[in-house]
Parts: structure tokens; C-alpha cells; sequence
């Protein structure tokens, strides 16, 4: 009788240890799953990081009031991000400036100035005279476009030609618009492949 109550008690104890194993189990793989889905979701909300060049016919620097000139800007400012998500395509000037406001969300460029890297044709110079800065307080004026700005790297020449200003990232919360604060409205817009 003592061999059967100790094989009941032994069973007993293997069922149990059987039992908070496969809770174990069960626990562990829910929540391998919660993590897999949280990494899903948060992929399917990644939203690239666009970067913008703004093209000009002219340069002025001013060192005094500390800030550069794009003298007859274009009216459009391109943007493009690349991998995952390749896309391309431009805005209109007006469209751009919003991401200097509280229309671009949290973090927009007026609350986290962009660096910028500055490429100038000056006269007389075989090669580009290039520069990063910082840029801030961005104003139209007339066909020009006026920044304020820092100089992070580099010298900035007096005047030039044909210029072209490649800004630094804005990721989630700012981007381009309508979907990206310009770029369709919440779906894939104008430059998806």
C-alpha cells in the first residue's frame, strides 16, 4: 500500500511539475508573440526620414546679421529619402516653410533647427565651395529665401552662383505634408515606388 501511495504522490508531482511547465511554455510564447507583434506594428508605423535640397540661381552671406541669402530660390524644394522606402519628388516653397511651424507637429524645424550642408559656385573658383551650418528663421523675401544660421564646419564665401542647400533629416512627427505634412494624405503619396 505504501508503493501505491507514493507512485499517486509521485504521479501527483510529475503532473504538477508537468503542468507549470507547459504554463511556463505557454507564457513564454505569448509573449514572444506580443513582442513579435509590437515589432510589426512599430515597422508598419516607420515613416522615412526625408531630406530636402533647395536650389538657387545666387548666394549672399551676410557674417554681420549671420545669415545666408538663396537669391532667386526656386519655388519648388525637393525631397527624397532612401532605404527602406526610396521615394522622391518636390513641394512648393509655401508647403516647406510649414515645417517651420506647429502645423509640422512636435518636431518641426523652428523646435530642432537642421544642419545643412551648403554648396556654392563662386566666381572664378574651379570647384564648389562647400560649408555645414546649422539653419534657423527661414523668411521669404520677394524671389529670395533667407535663413538664419550657425557655421558648424567649413567657411562660407561672400556671394556665389548657382547654389544648392541639402538639409538634414525630419522624421516621424514632420516630413513633407498631407501623410509626411505633404505627401499624400495618409497614404502612400506622390513619389512612392
Amino acid at each position: 500500500m505504501q508503493n501505491n501511495g507514493l507512485n499517486e504522490s509521485t504521479n501527483s508531482l510529475r503532473r504538477g511539475v508537468i503542468l507549470a511547465g507547459a504554463i511556463t511554455a505557454v507564457a513564454g510564447l505569448v509573449s514572444q508573440l506580443g513582442l513579435l507583434a509590437t515589432a510589426r506594428a512599430d515597422e508598419a508605423e516607420a515613416k522615412p526620414m526625408l531630406m530636402f535640397v533647395q536650389l538657387s540661381e545666387g548666394f549672399k552671406h551676410d557674417e554681420q546679421a549671420k545669415t545666408i541669402r538663396l537669391v532667386n530660390v526656386d519655388s519648388n524644394t525637393l525631397y527624397f529619402a532612401d532605404r527602406p522606402e526610396r521615394i522622391a519628388g518636390h513641394i512648393k516653397l509655401d508647403l516647406y516653410m510649414e515645417e517651420w511651424t506647429s502645423k509640422a507637429g512636435a518636431d518641426n524645424f523652428k523646435n530642432d533647427p537642421p544642419n545643412a550642408t551648403l554648396s556654392v559656385y563662386e566666381p572664378g573658383q574651379p570647384n564648389n565651395t562647400a560649408a555645414v551650418i546649422e539653419i534657423s528663421d527661414p523668411k521669404i523675401d520677394g524671389r529670395d529665401l533667407v535663413y538664419g544660421y550657425k557655421l558648424i564646419e567649413g567657411k562660407l564665401p561672400a556671394a556665389g552662383e548657382q547654389t544648392a542647400l541639402f538639409i538634414d533629416w525630419i522624421g516621424v512627427g514632420g516630413g513633407v505634408g498631407f501623410g509626411y505634412h505633404g505627401v499624400g494624405v495618409g497614404f502612400r503619396g506622390p513619389g512612392w515606388r
